[in-house]
């Protein structure tokens, strides 16, 4: 499986925990285009201890890395996003919110999953009631949702949308991130794998969503898996209607991770 669209990757250079510079930006973008990337978004962290991303910048800085790609020959495109947290998002104003959300268009945006327990629902009714539509980025790292996954279950009921790590899918053990990714992912509680790349091929590799992307397709078939790295993370990055889930086909997990089944 090849042209998987990846919602959330830092690859903007210099600006969060991403790439320091454009040479490491360009490399993480051939990295990505390798396994068969073809749309990255760039998903900066807006919160308060990355102070060097401001959300009016992030379009120019963005047309900046397109162009030095294009310029590459590298075969990949990129979109625009942010990583929002929630504090910057109950602060922020109307235009701000527009900013960081996908393409700038005022649909969806991607808030990102606090690691610790709060009281999440309230925080995401702000923008839910303002029209935008919620992606919830990571949330089977939060310790609190891995202990207990009830709140967040009922939200992808409601229509908050998730997104799982690369990363995550791809750990070991019944319990924890991996525990809780792949029992999200055979419920059919998750709408997005991602890469969440920070670098090329070293730390938090883009180069794992193409592995995690095969694991799912062992979990839940290979048509839901297409649609959780294609279909899906193209729509919210166009802002456009969820296409239809195609129905998760059960595997048994002994085969894939060694452990459970029956």
């Amino acid at each position: 499986m090849t042209g998987y669209v990846d919602i959330h990757a830092h690859v903007l250079p210099g600006i969060d925990d991403g790439p320091a510079d454009l040479a490491g930006s360009l490399a993480m973008a051939r990295a990505a285009a390798e396994p068969g990337i073809t749309t990255i978004t760039r998903t900066p962290h807006l919160r308060s201890d990355f102070p060097d991303v401001h959300v009016e910048e992030l379009a120019d800085r963005c047309q900046a890395l397109r162009d030095a790609i294009d310029r590459e020959g590298i075969p990949l495109a990129l979109a625009s996003g942010a990583e929002v947290s929630l504090t910057w998002a109950a602060e922020a104003s109307d235009e701000e919110l527009r900013l960081a959300s996908y393409g700038q268009r005022g649909t969806d945006l991607l808030l990102e999953a606090p690691p610790v327990q709060v009281s999440i629902a309230g925080f995401l009714y702000g923008p839910r009631a303002k029209g935008y539509r919620v992606t919830l980025g990571h949330p089977e790292r939060s310790a609190h949702f891995q202990r207990d996954d009830a709140i967040l279950r009922k939200l992808a009921v409601d229509g908050v949308l998730v997104q799982l790590n690369a990363d995550s899918l791809l750990g070991s053990g019944r319990r924890g991130i991996g525990g809780l990714a792949r029992d999200l992912l055979v419920d059919g509680m998750v709408h997005a794998i991602a890469s969440d790349g920070h670098r090329g091929t070293s730390w938090r590799p883009v180069t794992r969503l193409a592995e995690a992307i095969e694991a799912a397709a062992q979990l839940v078939g290979p048509e839901r898996a297409r649609w959780l790295a294609q279909a899906t993370p193209a729509a919210i990055i166009e802002g456009a209607e969820l296409p239809g889930a195609p129905a998760v086909m059960p595997q048994r997990r002994r085969s894939w991770f060694g452990f459970g089944g029956g």
